[in-house]
């Protein structure tokens, strides 16, 4: 796996909380297999950059029959060659510290 996604992916007409659609959400991710890490501001996830894309058309495609607007950020760190990037990420930094 050589990359890493960022993704936050919201419904903006459901009111103040939207966790119930969310959890949605990270229920497709998990069902992809993918490693992941879930924050307060959303899901970092690894893999090939092509099944990344499709997971998040995936994700998308979860909210929008229920949701009239749907907001989405998407970052993506591609690299070469790198494997479990998630972790070494961290412990990288951990160390540095």
């Amino acid at each position: 796996m050589s990359a890493i996604l960022e993704l936050a992916i919201f419904p903006m007409d459901k009111g103040e909380s939207v966790s119930n659609y969310v959890a949605d959400v990270i229920r497709v991710i998990d069902a992809s297999g993918l490693p992941h890490v879930t924050g307060p501001m959303g899901t970092c996830i690894e893999g090939e950059v092509r099944e990344l894309t499709e997971l998040c058309a995936r994700c998308f495609e979860t909210l929008e029959p229920y949701c009239e607007r749907v907001y989405a950020t998407m970052k993506i760190d591609y690299r070469k060659g790198r494997t479990g990037g998630l972790g070494g990420k961290l412990e990288s930094l951990s160390g540095k510290l």
